[in-house]
């Protein structure tokens, strides 16, 4: 089978996208085209795979790489099977002769709107019913592959979920160490940025370093360099998944300090699945979600939203706890390896695309609504 995966929003070598998926696919024998901002990224592309180099759409800076999309995707799908992509704005670039088109749905994106510091407050109003509209007419004209079981209800029909697990090593991850605590993932505001900070900023007289693993949003990018200079916390910027867990691997905690928002409501963050992984406590704020497996599997501690008095708290009786946050990390590997485990799910999503590749739909998406999304 022959697919071609396409964004010009993620980074290429983002964990669902190509650490999961395209890696699933390859090893279980099918060709790669990957249509990607690898350049702008800078990025050299898996020699496996056949890469398309696209700018890549940032804030509002969108248009140069909506405008390369369709051709980029044209060439693309030549003698492909199937074409996947990852960002609702290619929805508008989809080729008019394409093979089986798939959207793989990686957030709730009406309600990722609120965290978008770059929406012009005039189209804030409008954007929530305008994506909806978006969505209904995609799930009409493609198939729909979606992250979270919560976004079923977005949705009419049935389709299937594919989680965002990871890899869990099967051997016994190092026991939690005592002088780091880490947060692996983009850094926004809604993520909890300046929490960090002030976090790194309280911890430092107890001899307990923050490590900051993740690219970061514009408007808290200076917040971050300054508390670099000022020697509060280590940010390092966007690291391969892959990478980025073996670095946090040894800390006292692995922090999910997430803002109750829509988007962040009824999902799950990767993140705190990825620590558990490798035998991380997990310190969070208490989404449901998050919540509801930290304190079933007792793999860690949960904080209230904005409170970092509290997770000051969490991290030193962690510290201070060598033999509790060991048997935590081991309880939140355990768990892991029994229900979060990306090889456990790769069958199903490799076959269901197979299953797909059989069915071709040639009519584009007809959206009447392209000039206002690209305001956005």
């Amino acid at each position: 089978m022959r697919v071609c995966v396409g964004t010009i929003v993620h980074h290429p070598e983002d964990a669902r996208i190509m650490h999961r998926q395209i890696r699933a696919l390859l090893e279980a024998g099918h060709e790669i085209t990957y249509v990607a901002p690898f350049t702008d990224c800078n990025v050299t592309a898996d020699p496996r795979i056949r890469a398309i180099d696209v700018p890549r759409a940032t804030g509002r800076r969108r248009w140069r790489a909506l405008k390369a999309a369709r051709s980029a995707l044209k060439r693309g799908v030549q003698d492909a099977d199937l074409l996947i992509v990852h960002d609702i704005e290619l929805l508008f670039r989809l080729p008019r002769r394409r093979p089986a088109t798939v959207w793989d749905v990686h957030e709730d994106t009406a309600a990722a709107l609120e965290t978008k510091a770059y929406l012009p407050e005039r189209l804030r109003p409008i954007l929530p019913g305008l994506v909806r509209r978006i969505e209904s007419r995609a799930e009409r004209r493609l198939h729909l592959m979606l992250a979270e079981e919560s976004y079923r209800e977005r949705f009419t029909g049935p389709h299937p979920v594919v989680p965002n697990t990871t890899y869990v090593p099967r051997r016994q991850p190092a026991p939690p160490g005592r002088n780091r605590v880490v947060y692996v993932g983009h850094l926004s505001a809604a993520r909890g940025a300046a929490e960090l900070v002030e976090l790194g900023r309280r911890l430092l007289p107890h001899g307990i370093r923050l490590d900051l693993i993740g690219a970061a949003d514009p408007d808290v990018r200076p917040v971050l360099r300054d508390a670099q200079r000022q020697g509060l916390l280590d940010w390092y910027g966007y690291v391969p998944n892959r990478h980025a867990l073996r670095m946090a691997e040894g800390a006292i905690a692995g922090l999910s300090l997430l803002h109750d928002v829509p988007n962040y409501r009824r999902s799950m963050p990767t993140k705190v699945i990825e620590y558990m992984s490798r035998g991380i406590p997990v310190v969070t704020t208490p989404l449901p979600a998050a919540a509801s497996l930290v304190e079933r599997s007792g793999c860690g501690l949960v904080v209230p939203f904005g409170d970092v008095e509290a997770a000051v708290r969490a991290v030193l009786a962690l510290r201070d706890d060598p033999a509790g946050a060991a048997e935590m990390g081991a309880r939140g590997h355990t768990e892991a390896l029994a229900r979060h485990n990306w090889p456990d799910h790769a069958g199903d999503f490799v076959g269901r695309l197979e299953e797909w590749a059989g069915r071709r739909v040639t009519s584009d998406v007809e959206i009447g609504v392209l000039e206002a999304w690209h305001a956005i």
